[in-house]
C-alpha cells in the first residue's frame, strides 16, 4: 500500500469512476487537487468565470452517463457557482461542484473569502458534505458520484478544506458504488394496462434525465402502435424522436395552444421521467382532473403537484423497455392521436415575422435543412429560445442543453461541453443578446480547448422577456429593459474565432454554410425587430 495526499485520491476516484474531464477556474484553496489533475488522464479545462464552468459542467450532466464535475474556489468563487447548482438542482440534472474552502483551524473567525458551505448550498443541493477526514477522500467522491446520479439526480456539493487536501492518506480508491435502475412490477404493468384500455384519450407527458436513442425510440413506437401521443416537458425536447408519428410537441412556455387544450381534455396521463409541475400545467392549472400514472425513480415525486393514482417506481429506459412488451387493447377517441401530430406539424411549421432584421422563422427553416441530424443544440433563457424550441426536430438522445429553471447564460458554457463531450456531432447554440453576455465569454475557452460549435446571437437590444411582460402590466412604461450591446461578430473574431453579421434574412443559408466551414468557434450576428416577442402562429 503506498501513500498519496487526500487532494491526489480525490483524482484518482474521479478517474476509477470514469469522470474524463473537470470544468475549473483555479484558486489557491485547492492547489492539491490541481497538482493531482497534473498528468491525469482527466482533462482540466479551465473556463474564464465559475458560473461558466458550473453551467459546463451542468452540460455535460445533462448529455452523458455521469455528473458534470466542476471545481471552483472559496467565497467569491462559490457564489459565482451558485448559479449552476440551482439549475442542477430544479432541473434534476447530477452535477458535483467541489469547493475549497479555509483551513480548519481558521473557521469562524470571518477569514478571508470564509462562508457557511452548508447554509449557502443546504437548500438547493441533494447532499453538501465537508471533507474534514483526508482518509474520507475517496468514499467521499464515490457517494457524491451515487448520489448525483441516484433517484431524482441532482447536485452534490463538497467542501475541501486546504490544509486536509494535503495530508497523506493510504493511496487506495473504492470500488465505485452501482446506481440501481429500479424496473416496473408485473403489477405495475398490469395496472398500466387496465387504465390504458379504459382510456379513450390518454397522452404520455416525457421528460427528464436519463433517455437513450433506444429507450426513447421504443416508447414512441409504443406509443404510436396504440394510438397515444406523446408531449415533452418544458426543455425536455430530446426524450423521443421527433420524427415519430406519436410525438405531438411540448408543453410549458412556447406551448401551443392545442397541447393545453390537448392537457386539459386527456382523460388518462402518464409522466415519465417527469412530473406535473408549475411550468408544464400552465402554473398547476392544466392537466389536474385526469387520472394519473407517474413513472418516476423519484420515491418523493418532487415537484409533483395534484393527484397520483399510480406511482411506477421505474428509470426510464427500464420501463420503456418493460412497455414494449405490454399489448393494450380498448377504443380511442376519433382523432385523438391523428390530430395531436397533425397539430404539431402546423405548429412547427414556421410564419414569416415580417420584421427588420433577420426573421428568425426563416432561420430556423433554413436551419432544419442545414443541420445534421444528430446535432446538439444548447440555449439559455429568453424569448430567443422560443424558435429553436417550437421549429427544430430533435432525433438523437441528448441532443439539447437548456435551463429548465430560466437560468441565463448558460448556452454558451453548454455549446463548449457539448463539443467537448461528442467532438464528431455539430453542436449549435441559439443566444440573446443579453443571454450571450453573461458568459460569452467562454468562446475563448472553447479556442484553447478545441471545442467547436455555431452560435446564433440574436441582437434586439433589449430583455425581450421582461419588456414583455412590462408592455402587459406597465404599457408604455418600459424601465430598465434596454441594452447597449457590442458588435459581437468582431468580439467573435477578437477571440480567434469566425464572426459575420448578417443583416437580411436572405443572407442567412449562405452565412451559417460559412460558419459550418470555417472549422471554428463560429458566431453569426442577427440583429432582429424589438418589436418581435414570440413566434408568430396561426395555432
Amino acid at each position: 500500500m503506498s501513500t498519496t495526499t487526500a487532494g491526489h485520491l480525490i483524482v484518482g476516484q474521479l478517474e476509477r469512476a470514469g469522470i474524463k474531464r473537470v470544468y475549473t477556474v483555479p484558486g489557491e484553496s485547492f492547489l492539491d487537487v490541481l497538482d493531482g489533475l497534473h498528468g491525469s488522464s482527466i482533462s482540466n479545462v479551465v473556463a474564464r468565470q465559475e458560473g461558466g464552468a458550473g453551467f459546463m459542467a451542468l452540460a455535460e450532466g445533462r448529455l452523458t452517463e455521469l455528473p458534470g464535475i466542476a471545481m471552483v474556489t472559496r467565497g467569491p468563487g462559490a457564489a459565482n457557482a451558485f448559479i449552476a447548482v440551482h439549475t442542477a438542482y430544479q432541473d434534476a440534472t447530477p452535477l458535483i461542484l467541489f469547493v475549497g474552502l479555509i483551513p480548519v483551524a481558521d473557521r469562524g473567525r470571518e477569514s478571508f473569502q470564509e462562508f457557511d458551505i452548508n447554509a449557502w448550498f443546504g437548500s438547493t443541493a441533494k447532499k453538501v458534505v465537508t471533507l474534514d477526514d483526508a482518509a474520507s477522500a475517496a468514499r467521499v467522491v464515490d457517494d457524491a458520484i451515487f448520489t448525483a446520479l441516484s433517484g431524482r439526480p441532482g447536485p452534490v456539493v463538497i467542501g475541501l478544506p486546504e490544509d486536509v487536501l494535503v495530508h497523506v492518506v493510504d493511496d487506495a480508491t473504492v470500488e465505485p458504488r452501482t446506481v440501481a435502475r429500479p424496473e416496473p412490477t408485473v403489477s405495475d404493468l398490469a395496472a398500466l394496462k387496465q387504465k390504458l384500455e379504459k382510456a379513450r384519450k390518454p397522452l404520455i407527458v416525457v421528460g427528464g434525465e436519463g433517455w437513450t436513442q433506444e429507450s426513447g425510440e421504443q416508447l414512441a413506437s409504443w406509443a404510436s402502435r396504440h394510438g397515444i401521443p406523446v408531449v415533452a416537458d418544458f426543455r425536455a425536447y430530446d426524450a423521443v424522436p421527433h420524427r415519430s408519428e406519436a410525438y405531438a410537441g411540448f408543453l410549458g412556455y412556447g406551448r401551443s395552444d392545442a397541447n393545453a387544450q390537448r392537457l386539459d381534455d386527456a382523460d388518462l396521463l402518464i409522466f415519465v421521467g417527469c412530473v406535473r409541475g408549475d411550468v408544464l400545467s400552465d402554473g398547476y392549472k392544466r392537466g389536474l382532473s385526469a387520472e394519473t400514472v407517474v413513472v418516476n425513480a423519484d420515491a418523493n415525486l418532487l415537484g409533483h403537484f395534484g393527484r397520483v393514482d399510480r406511482h411506477i417506481i421505474a428509470d426510464v429506459t427500464a420501463f420503456a423497455a418493460a412497455l414494449a412488451d405490454v399489448e393494450v387493447t380498448g377504443e380511442r377517441e376519433e382523432g385523438w392521436f391523428a390530430t395531436a401530430r397533425a397539430d404539431y406539424l402546423k405548429f412547427s411549421t414556421p410564419t414569416p415575422d415580417g420584421g427588420i432584421g433577420v426573421d428568425l422563422g426563416v432561420a430556423m427553416e433554413v436551419l432544419k435543412k442545414e443541420m445534421d441530424d444528430d446535432a446538439v443544440l444548447t440555449f439559455g433563457a429568453g424569448n430567443h429560445a422560443l424558435w429553436p424550441a417550437r421549429y427544430l426536430e430533435h432525433n438523437t438522445a441528448n441532443s439539447l442543453a437548456a435551463p429548465r429553471n430560466g437560468a441565463m447564460g448558460m448556452g454558451i458554457p453548454a455549446a463548449v461541453a457539448a463539443s467537448l463531450a461528442y467532438p464528431g456531432r455539430q453542436v449549435i447554440s441559439v443566444a440573446g443578446d443579453g443571454c450571450f453576455m453573461m458568459n460569452g465569454q467562454e468562446i475563448a475557452t472553447a479556442m484553447g480547448y478545441g471545442a467547436r460549435f455555431i452560435v446564433l446571437v440574436v441582437d434586439n437590444g433589449i430583455f425581450a422577456t421582461i419588456r414583455e411582460h412590462q408592455e402587459a402590466h406597465y404599457p408604455d412604461r418600459p424601465s430598465g429593459t434596454h441594452m447597449t450591446n457590442p458588435d459581437f461578430a468582431a468580439l467573435a473574431r477578437s477571440y480567434g474565432g469566425f464572426g459575420e453579421r448578417v443583416e437580411r434574412t436572405e443572407d442567412f443559408a449562405a452565412a451559417f454554410r460559412r460558419a459550418v466551414d470555417s472549422g471554428l468557434p463560429a458566431l453569426l450576428h442577427l440583429p432582429q425587430d424589438p418589436a418581435t416577442r414570440s413566434p408568430k402562429t396561426s395555432n
